[in-house]
């Protein structure tokens, strides 16, 4: 069972100003590759797993912002962490 739900929002750099938005997408291409389950919002993305995975999976994230040319990288990231358990679906149930 999960024990962490992390969020990401990451906003890189781009080289000339470009539009960050593929470099997102391919950051999201990261999260989807690693097979964790996931969630996206319009200002950030919601993985649920076990913890030291979760982290392993932004350091990707932002290896691919560096790859793809981004000069620079900004994550804000949010961790929820329980022991016995954590799921975006129960912990959002009583709005759906």
């Amino acid at each position: 069972m999960a024990n962490a739900l992390v969020s990401i929002q990451i906003i890189p750099k781009t080289p000339n100003g470009e539009d960050v938005i593929p470099y997102v997408d391919a950051a999201i291409e990261v999260i989807d590759q690693a097979g964790v389950p996931y969630q996206v919002s319009p200002l950030e993305t919601t993985m649920e797993g076990d913890l030291p995975n979760l982290l392993s999976i932004i350091e990707k994230m932002n290896t691919r912002m560096t790859e793809l040319g981004a000069t620079s990288v900004i994550s804000q990231v949010k961790i929820y962490s329980n022991p016995s358990g954590a799921s975006m679906d129960k912990l959002t149930e009583k709005y759906r």
